[in-house]
């Protein structure tokens, strides 16, 4: 990276280290899921190859990505970081990388924006040719052309709106017009000299400033594998050299990446074996290139895609899943250190239990509970002598705002007219009420009883299954409604106990 800095004016890209910060925390305050640490800094010559799709949906995209990657990813981490300490850790797989890749993007982050930008100013430009005349033969551009006239109007070589023959813009012109102009004894080209020149240049026209002039490059009008050799070899006699290096580095990411995710697969599917056998993994390697062969074969890039957007969606349910564990985190951790303990009392019913287990009581009580919550609520605070009516009341004022304008926001997609566009926004709200009530009610009762836990773990517990929530409440009474975990050995037990107690007195 060092060897790469020598090349990039160091006035453009170090400010870019202080200047990026303040920006994106100033951007996320306002949007969270937008970044934009470079606004208002690209070119957009008209012809549609501004940054804006890229900042509309690449955080997002990358935010999914991670989430639905979490457990394949946290498996190999945990596996390579066993023994490590908790803030070894933090130092070595979050830290160390963050401050990596922080560099790393920014100077090649902003290596290929002052390309694209020097690249702008000198009239490079991403042009739309229209395949079906620069597919015409001779004869055939002479006879539907009648040698159209050499003007910017008249010269309709570009692809318009609806994929017909156009004039091109302003920077499209810009490309032919200096061919135009280039020929020796000042006459002008036909038409037919004119496609041919674009058919033989259509790899750089617009990309390079020449086929041997590779000094300025026009990245946004490259595909994406092609950015990075590009941008390499704007450094003269050193490009080739970095092209090498990296595709060098290409080959051993791959090849590592392969390597972890064999890895992981051949654990998962050896039942959670730390030493699966060589044979085994070497079969989910081979699987893994097959199957990524077959994608790119059947479907290209468009399949790629497909399973790239697949995968996104795969990562909202894992959204919540992510919530729970960072609490079972947190609670695994204090009780690892003794301030947390293990064989206290919980609650008989667990949320998860009403699907795992067959218990038709369990299953109609968390069907009750999806439309009768505030009257078990009542119920619940009512035989622990706690303030029944008022949340009882509210709750239910909550419940029924949240489905009336959940319903009356369906209805209005359906019917326009009734201009209630957005109250689908204030439902939410009331939902959100409603969750803290729930919250509120199980944090009092598992105070009361002892219960180990903290409100993070009881609102994130009533935002996504409060019907659980509420058969849980339910089942908690004096008598039988909570669950002491004993383990086997009774002295192992009390011996723990005591090391608890003795380290809260201390």
């Amino acid at each position: 990276m060092s060897k790469f800095t020598y090349y990039i004016p160091t006035y453009y890209i170090y400010p870019e280290l202080e200047r990026t910060l303040p920006v994106q925390e100033k951007e996320r305050k306002n949007n969270p899921a937008l970044i934009k640490p470079y606004s208002g800094r690209m070119y957009d010559d008209g012809e549609g190859d501004g940054p804006q799709g890229w900042m509309d949906s690449w955080t997002i995209f990358y935010w999914g990505w991670w989430i639905a990657y979490s457990p394949f990813v946290g498996m190999f981490i945990a596996k390579i970081s066993r023994g490590r300490t908790i803030r070894q850790f933090i130092i070595g797989t979050m830290s160390a990388p963050m401050i990596y890749t922080f560099m790393w993007l920014t100077i090649f982050g902003g290596a290929g924006i002052r390309t694209e930008r020097l690249a702008a100013g000198q009239g490079l430009c991403c042009t739309s040719w229209n395949s079906t005349v620069l597919g015409w033969s001779n004869d055939m551009i002479l006879t539907e052309t009648n040698n159209w006239p050499i003007t910017k109007a008249g010269l309709k070589l570009c692809k318009g709106d609806e994929g017909e023959s156009a004039a091109c813009k302003d920077c499209g012109w810009k490309l032919l017009d200096t061919f135009i102009k280039s020929r020796a004894d000042g006459t002008l080209p036909t038409v037919e000299e004119i496609v041919g020149y674009i058919n033989d240049n259509d790899r750089w026209l617009g990309k390079y400033k020449s086929a041997t002039d590779k000094s300025v490059s026009r990245l946004s009008c490259m595909a994406s594998e092609e950015m990075l050799f590009a941008q390499m070899s704007t450094y003269g006699d050193m490009g080739p050299f970095l092209c090498v290096i990296s595709l060098v580095a290409i080959v051993l990411y791959f090849v590592t990446s392969s390597d972890s995710g064999s890895l992981v697969i051949d654990i998962m599917s050896a039942n959670g074996d730390q030493d699966p056998p060589i044979p085994q993994r070497i079969f989910w390697a081979l699987v893994e290139g097959a199957t990524a062969t077959a994608l790119l074969v059947a479907g290209g890039s468009d399949a790629i895609y497909a399973l790239q957007t697949a995968s996104v969606a795969a990562g909202l349910p894992y959204t919540f899943v992510l919530c729970f564990v960072c609490i079972a985190t947190w609670r695994g951790l204090a009780m690892e250190v003794g301030d947390l303990n293990p064989y206290g009392p919980d609650f008989a019913v667990s949320l998860v239990d009403p699907f795992c287990t067959l218990q038709p009581k369990l299953w109609c009580g968390v069907i009750r509970n999806l439309f009768l919550t505030p009257v078990s609520l009542y119920e619940v605070l009512r035989r622990h002598k706690l303030g029944a009516v008022g949340p009882a009341v509210m709750a239910g004022l909550c419940w029924a705002g949240w489905v009336v304008l959940i319903i009356l926001e369906i209805v209005n997609i359906n019917v326009p007219d009734m201009h209630l566009g957005g109250i689908y926004s204030l439902g939410w709200v009331f939902f959100l009420g409603f969750v803290t009530i729930i919250t509120a009610t199980r944090a009092n009762i598992r105070s009361h009883y002892g219960i180990n836990g903290n409100l993070l773990e009881d609102f994130f517990a009533a935002l996504f299954v409060y019907p659980c929530v509420m058969v849980q409440l339910e089942t908690v009474s004096e008598e039988n409604g909570i669950a002491p975990l004993m383990p086997d050995n009774r002295d192992s037990h009390l011996s723990t106990i005591n090391v608890i107690n003795n380290k809260n007195h201390d």
